[in-house]
């Protein structure tokens, strides 16, 4: 199934409604889409020491927070390498020189990469319509600072916001069990194992995660809705905010897809 123009996406979802899911699903059926992680993007640049990635590492081991410049920075490199978007200004967009000025100095790029916002550029990047630069983009943003930030540099054109009741999400938690040498998961409501307890493949012993409670995850819970509603709000103020309610992945996807098709898929109008 072809898509006609690039779909640049985020899925916004409390944890536990089954994000990874739906975008694994998506990935499937839809080939010319790719999965950018800004938290992939975070490990890969730290574990190959780019001068970006230094400095993530050193700011996290510092203990505070990743700065929302820096894995704007990451995001937009990744594109610009796979050549879904180009600089509007002459100087090279890349992790170690400062792209809003022609002048090369070391002061200014890490002003640059450790600066709130990079809202202030005065061109931003070109992004291509061609529908092989479509991504779903993971982890970021978070935030409605952080979307208003991502709006001057990339235009997302769909945003879904997956919604599954409280219970059931905490009813999935609960019976939540996985296999920890292997990361296999399994719920004894919809994956159960062929033997209660144990992994199917090795036999061993399943355990429940540490924060798979009902207090952590409602606490998760909160917090999510606090931070989720004036992200929702700010895109569905620029409208490309599309909801979907379910009670379970399997009844999500169709819909889901139905949507995507009548937005981006080759044949279907808009």
């Amino acid at each position: 199934m072809k898509l006609r123009k690039a779909a640049r996406i985020i899925l916004v979802g409390a944890p536990g409604v089954g994000k990874g899911t739906q975008a694994e699903r998506l990935l499937q059926r839809f080939p010319q889409l790719s999965a950018i992680s800004s938290g992939d993007l975070l490990r890969e640049n730290v574990k190959n020491q780019t001068p970006l990635g230094i400095k993530a590492e050193s700011t996290i081991k510092s203990g505070t927070l990743v700065p929302d410049a820096m894995i704007l920075r990451l995001i937009l490199h990744e594109l610009k390498t796979r050549g879904w978007i180009s600089p509007a200004q002459t100087t090279p967009l890349t992790l170690s020189s400062n792209s809003t000025s022609h002048v090369k100095d070391p002061d200014m790029e890490d002003n640059f990469v450790n600066t709130p916002s990079l809202a202030t550029l005065s061109s931003p990047p070109l992004t291509s319509n061609c529908p092989t630069a479509s991504f779903i983009l993971d982890g970021f943003p978070r935030t409605a600072s952080q979307a208003h930030q991502l709006d001057h540099l990339i235009p997302i054109n769909l945003v879904v916001s997956l919604r599954t009741p409280f219970s059931t999400i905490l009813s999935r938690i609960a019976g939540r069990w996985v296999h920890a040498p292997s990361g296999r998961v399994y719920n004894t409501t919809f994956n159960a194992p062929k033997v209660p307890g144990l992994d199917d493949i090795t036999g061993e012993k399943l355990t429940k995660r540490a924060d798979d409670d009902e207090a952590t995850w409602m606490t998760r819970l909160k917090k999510f809705e606090e931070t989720s509603e004036p992200l929702l709000e700010h895109y569905a103020k620029k409208g490309v905010l599309w909801e979907v309610e379910g009670g379970s992945s399997d009844e999500i996807s169709p819909k889901l897809f139905s949507e995507f098709e009548r937005r981006f898929v080759d044949g279907v109008e808009y």
